[in-house]
């Protein structure tokens, strides 16, 4: 395969993109009051399409498990092919394995760790696909909202109804954003990972449909959507760096 660059356009109105939970849950801002979407929450998404598209992965969201597996070690500990690579301790048939199984091993790669009686072992995989963080073209406007929850977390047991069944909390939106996040594919790693041009077109599928099945609260649907830009260079090693790809296409 071709070395590959994208960007990706967000639009986001009236909503909350990615919120901290460090900071109440508002929209991330940097000190200059851009806001930004992180790379961890883009890989979340594209990894719930590759699901989305019928792909296995290995990282997966709790309200999308399907194989009562609820942690990574558990879905590797789960595949007999791989444990036995680790008993032997063969990293290169581990990694080969891993990434035949999961599309998203191969896609951003992954650090394994076990524990065993010599002290443990960590295999890493160095994935081909590298996605930056969106970051506003401009500084956002946060709006704070004062809101009334019908709904009680705690119950009065000896005076039930007694009991006020409102609680007051805040919902944070960001009232108009345009964001953009640049990557790139390197085939070098990919032949490394086993990453192919199926898999490239699956991460472009991702990509261009990034927020479908992804409505919330904080993201009404319809509230974000994605514009893909996607070049394929002519040859492995790519006509121009990324850098330059990247910045000739600013928006």
């Amino acid at each position: 395969m071709n070395k590959i660059d994208f960007a990706l356009v967000i639009s986001a109105q009236f909503c909350n993109p990615n919120g901290d939970p460090l900071n109440g849950n508002r929209p991330r801002q940097d000190f200059e009051g851009y806001g930004y979407i992180t790379d961890v929450c883009l890989k979340h998404k594209i990894r719930n399409r590759f699901l989305d598209l019928g792909e296995s992965v290995l990282i997966v969201e709790d309200s999308r498990v399907t194989d009562g597996l609820y942690s990574t070690n558990a879905r590797v500990r789960a595949e007999k092919t791989l444990t036995d690579c680790v008993k032997r301790k063969d990293q290169d048939a581990f990694i080969k394995e891993a990434c035949r199984i999961w599309a998203d091993v191969r896609a951003f790669g992954q650090v394994f760790a076990f524990k065993d009686s010599s002290g443990g072992v960590s295999i890493s995989v160095r994935g081909p696909v590298s996605i930056r963080e969106a970051r506003s073209l401009e500084a956002v406007d946060v709006i704070d909202m004062q809101i009334i929850k019908g709904t009680n977390l705690e119950t009065d047991e000896k005076n039930p109804r007694q009991k006020d069944n409102t609680t007051m909390s805040c919902k944070y939106k960001v009232s108009r954003g345009a964001y953009v996040a640049y990557g790139s594919v390197f085939p070098q790693l990919a032949g490394l990972t086993g990453f192919s041009d199926k898999d490239a077109l699956l991460l472009k599928n991702s990509l261009a449909t990034i927020f479908e099945n992804d409505a919330s609260a904080a993201r009404p649907s319809g509230s974000m959507g994605a514009t893909l830009y996607w070049w394929e260079h002519d040859c492995p090693a790519g006509r121009k760096n990324s850098l330059y790809v990247h910045r000739f296409a600013e928006f």
